[in-house]
Formats: C-alpha cells, sequence, structure tokens
C-alpha cells in the first residue's frame, strides 16, 4: 500500500546543513512510499534505487544540482518522478551528466517535469516498458553541438515517449533500441530533432519539429514506421526534414515537410537484400529540393505524394545509379505539364523528370543562389529547348495527379 511521508522538513532552509534532506528521506522511505514535497529548493545529486514516488507538486518543487555529475540517478524498477523542476547538472559529456538518468530498469514514469540547464536531459540506459510523458527539456545554453542530448535511449525498448517539448537540445537520440513509440512531442532548435542508429520497430507519429538542422533522420534501422509528423524549417548546408540511411522496410505516410533545404533524403536505402520503403500520402512542399537521391536507392515506392512549390522536385547526385528504379505512381507534381481529357483527375500522359546537363546550379551552392533569376531562367529553358547532350530520365509516373490531395 502507497503510504504518504511527510515532506515538511525538505525546505530551502534545510540545504543549508551538511547533511542531503532529500536523499536522507528517499533511503529511509519504504518501497513503494510516496514523497510529496512542498514548494522550495532541494539539493540534488540524488539516487533512486527503491520503487516509489517522487511528486514535486506543479513543479514548484526544485531539485537543483550543485553543478557537478548528475541531478538525480534511479537504478530500480517501479520509480515515479513527476512534476518536479530539475536543474543545474554537470557539463561533462564523458560521464553524460544529465537531468535524470535511469539505468537497467523497467516500468519508470518521468512526468511533467521541467528540466533546464541540464547537458543531458533524460538519460535511458537499458530501459524498458517505461513512460517519458509530457516533459520541458532545455539544455545548457552551448553552442549547438557541446549541448547534450535533449533524451537518449540507449538498449532501450518498448518505451512510451510522448507530449516532450525539446528545445535548445542537441538531438532526441534513440541508438540500439526497439518497439518504442514517439508520439505528439514537439522539438525546437535542435541538431537532430529525432535520430535513430541500429533500431527496428519503432512508431514515430503525430510529431512536431521546427527550426532544427534535421528532422527525423533513420539510419542503419529497419521496420519503422513514421506517420503524420510535421517537420518545417530544417535549413542550412544540412538541412533536411526526413532522411533514410541503409534504411529498410520502412513505412513514411501522411507526413508534412516544409521549408526545408531538402524535403527528403535516401541514401542507399533500402538497404537489405527483397525489401521496399513504402513512401505515401506524404507532403513535401515549398523546400530546395522535394527528395535528394544519394548513392545507390532503388526500390522505394512513391505513392499519392505531394510535391509542391519545391524548387527542384527531385535531385540525384548519382548519376550512374538507376533512380528509375524505384516506383512512382499516383502522386501530384506541381510542373507536371499534362492534360486530363476525360477528367478523371489523372494526368493523360506520363510525368517524366530529367536531368539535363547544362544544369550546373544543381551542384553548385554558389551557382544556386541565383536561381531564379532572369538568367538562370533563360539557361534552364534552353537547356530543355536544346539540350547539349542527352537528358537523364530520373523517374517516371504513369499516372500522376492533376490536383494535389486526391486519393
Amino acid at each position: 500500500m502507497i503510504k504518504t511521508i511527510a515532506a515538511s522538513l525538505l525546505l530551502l532552509s534545510s540545504l543549508l546543513s551538511a547533511n542531503n534532506v532529500l536523499q536522507e528521506a528517499i533511503d529511509q522511505a519504504k518501497a513503494g512510499s510516496r514523497l510529496a514535497l512542498p514548494a522550495g529548493v532541494y539539493r540534488g545529486n540524488i539516487v533512486i534505487n527503491k520503487p516509489l514516488i517522487l511528486d514535486g507538486k506543479d513543479q514548484r518543487a526544485i531539485i537543483e544540482g550543485d553543478g557537478k555529475g548528475t541531478v538525480i540517478t534511479i537504478t530500480a524498477s517501479g520509480v515515479t518522478v513527476e512534476n518536479v523542476t530539475i536543474r543545474h547538472s554537470g557539463a561533462e559529456h564523458e560521464r553524460v551528466d544529465a537531468g535524470v538518468a535511469l539505468k537497467k530498469a523497467e516500468q519508470i514514469t518521468i512526468k511533467n517535469c521541467k528540466i533546464i540547464d541540464c547537458l543531458f536531459g533524460i538519460d535511458m540506459e537499458q530501459i524498458s516498458r517505461s513512460k517519458i510523458i509530457g516533459n520541458y527539456i532545455e539544455s545548457k545554453p552551448f553552442d549547438l553541438g557541446l549541448r547534450g542530448d535533449g533524451v537518449r535511449l540507449w538498449y532501450s525498448n518498448d518505451n512510451h515517449l510522448s507530449n516532450n517539448h525539446l528545445y535548445k537540445s542537441r538531438d532526441f537520440v534513440v541508438w540500439y533500441s526497439h518497439g518504442n513509440l514517439i508520439e505528439n512531442n514537439l522539438g525546437e532548435y535542435g541538431r537532430y530533432a529525432l535520430h535513430f542508429m541500429y533500431t527496428g520497430k519503432n512508431i514515430v507519429k503525430n510529431n512536431a519539429y521546427k527550426h532544427n538542422s534535421v528532422g527525423i533522420f533513420f539510419m542503419y534501422s529497419q521496420d519503422t514506421t513514421a506517420t503524420g509528423n510535421l517537420i518545417q524549417n530544417s535549413l542550412g548546408t544540412t538541412g533536411l526534414g526526413i532522411g533514410l540511411k541503409d534504411a529498410s522496410n520502412f513505412v513514411l505516410k501522411n507526413n508534412t515537410i516544409i521549408y526545408c533545404a531538402r524535403g527528403l533524403f535516401i541514401d542507399r536505402s533500402p538497404y537489405e537484400p527483397g525489401t521496399v520503403n513504402i513512401i505515401a500520402d506524404n507532403k513535401v512542399i515549398y523546400n530546395s529540393e522535394g527528395i535528394h537521391f544519394h548513392s545507390l536507392s532503388l526500390h522505394n515506392q512513391f505513392t499519392n505524394n505531394t510535391f509542391k512549390g519545391n524548387i527542384e522536385n527531385v535531385i540525384n547526385d548519382s548519376y550512374n545509379t538507376k533512380v528509375t528504379e524505384n516506383k512512382f505512381d499516383g502522386n501530384y507534381w506541381d510542373d507536371y505539364e499534362g492534360f486530363d481529357k476525360n477528367n478523371d483527375g489523372v494526368g493523360d500522359g506520363p510525368y517524366n523528370y530529367f536531368a539535363y546537363a547544362d544544369k550546373v546550379w544543381l551542384l553548385n551552392p554558389n551557382i544556386k543562389f541565383f536561381y531564379g533569376s532572369p538568367v538562370i531562367s533563360i539557361l534552364n529553358f534552353l537547356a530543355k529547348l536544346a539540350p547539349f547532350s542527352e537528358p537523364v530520365l530520373l523517374l517516371s509516373d504513369k499516372h500522376p495527379k492533376m490536383h494535389e490531395g486526391e486519393v
């Protein structure tokens, strides 16, 4: 039976003593107890090694580290930390100084916490069947590459991470972790809003990622579904919306990628023989590049997507590869120049997209700066009217939609 332990002694004045009163209360509590913390500042760098509930009541209870190490370390299953403000971790990457570190346990809940001025936010090492819900996480005010990860999963499976807000952290990173549900999170002004490495069977849905270098990047992973996500304003030289690198058996569906340097980045995906990636019903709109193919990328299936307002709908930087072996069917292309005489909503002829050798500005960012200017527009027109060499067919969509959003 959960027992409530009075925490009236855990006030700011207690911090003046040599003892860590909060740690003493945790050590003295019986397993399954509930520690209800009144408003105040409590000394951090605590360790929770038994199942209990730590409740800060509307984040007015602050657990503050000493600027060295991790503020809260959890090494037991069945622990809940909720409604507290956690701040002022150490700043050493090699020690992974964090707001909250979870180690080799299961059924842990971190809920409605505010984690600020912490190098890493929540670090999960070999954690399963746990919930990270409704937290606000902000790293230390360092340059982007020197911040810690807002959330990091390491060999952590079957967890639920939802409704978290990462602001000016580095990455939300998932390493060697499977079966996780990541939904309804907001990531802003970071590097990788969501980054997967060597993972499988994860579900990513209804997240919003804005003003990051990269939205979602799946690397060396497989068997994952990403649906209903919004990726916006991923800009800069590394800016991209959703990337697949050596990624197999993926489903990307109903995502919106807007105002990014590159919308979709496809690199040697799918990687496993006999697999395909399904890319359907997405809106790839108003990006510099709609799809960027890099290296050998075959057997992706693009159906019923909308490509609108992109400077270039498709780029292939490896012209010796056969992009035509990807399937394109039933997509909307805003630069389709065909007709629909029978009014069935499908173009009478295929949408063919060619790469012209004359379009040198596609590979030269200095020249690309002038894209859309009168001179470049004339050169673009001449390249299509009388190309100096035979253009390369990048893709052919046999049933292009005449209007966006049609199924």
